[in-house]
């Protein structure tokens, strides 16, 4: 049986993301307490239901949620293929979501503001987000976003082959807070000063032709292709479920966009699960 564990601080879209798993066939449970888990395990196991997904949060008691190392390893041996996927955003986008929704923070009291009740939130489910298979930082993503990313790197992940992201980005807008490696490319030729191909992204002929002429490119890519390739096995080893590889430059548009591409393109032909995301790209 698989099962998904879902949690994350409110606002992060946790009822989100079991929607999705919903959506594709998945028998889901919103809310469940901690506790209940590795019995309900063995009862669905029983009822031969092969995918299922369950949301976990704060609404937990605090004692219980302090045993989620225990409580995973329990159902692991009972030979369940049990992923935890953790999201999260940044305070100010949290504070944001819940201003525009007017909805009450689990936590929050007459003498516990929004703010504090999201910090304590943080610290109670750390036993949770330590031991994440997968972090998603849905800081800046619309709702449109976060299901499609949700339905690639979760829902339609068919078998236990490591799921590959290579994410390009700009680092003036901030590195991504979920990736398991980051790769700076700020030192290749930029195409954005080049008047004519500014206009144009790193999936475009244009600028695949301007990076292509640069040998400095070809030698980051292969320093990075070869880096990859060469851990990759071991974080298969130690039963890795996702790895994350974001290569930034300036904007997010061309050098960072170009390389995710072909790294992607050389490591489809090795592996089942790679995947493409351009965080800066409409």
């Amino acid at each position: 049986m698989k099962l998904v564990i879902i949690s994350g601080r409110s606002g992060s879209g946790k009822s989100t993301g079991l929607h999705v798993l919903e959506d594709q066939g998945f028998f889901c449970i919103d809310n469940l307490p901690l506790v209940l888990l590795p019995d309900l395990a063995k009862e669905l196991q029983r009822a031969y239901l092969d995918r299922v997904a369950v949301s976990i949060d704060a609404r937990n008691i605090r004692q219980e949620l302090s045993r989620f190392p225990e409580i995973i390893n329990r159902i692991k041996q009972q030979h369940v293929d049990a992923e935890v996927i953790y999201l999260d955003a940044d305070d100010e986008e949290l504070l944001k979501r819940f201003s525009e929704t007017r909805r009450k923070h689990p936590l929050s009291t007459q003498n516990c503001s929004l703010a504090e009740a999201l910090k304590a939130e943080q610290q109670v489910l750390e036993p949770i987000s330590n031991l994440a298979d997968l972090t998603m930082d849905t800081t800046g993503l619309t709702l449109h976003d976060l299901r499609d990313i949700f339905n690639k790197r979760v829902a339609c992940k068919q078998d236990k082959s490591i799921a590959l992201l290579f994410e390009s980005f700009g680092f003036k807008k901030g590195a991504p807070n979920d990736a398991d490696y980051i790769f700076d490319v700020r030192c290749l030729p930029n195409p954005y000063w080049v008047n004519h191909l500014r206009q144009y992204t790193g999936k475009d002929q244009p600028i695949k032709e301007f990076l292509m002429a640069e040998p400095q490119v070809d030698v980051m890519f292969e320093d990075i292709y070869k880096f990859v390739e060469k851990w990759l096995p071991s974080f298969e080893a130690c039963n890795r479920s996702y790895l994350t590889v974001a290569i930034g430059c300036t904007g997010g548009h061309h050098r960072s966009v170009y390389l995710a591409e072909r790294l992607a393109s050389s490591f489809q032909a090795k592996y089942r699960n790679v995947q493409v995301r351009h965080r800066e790209l409409p």
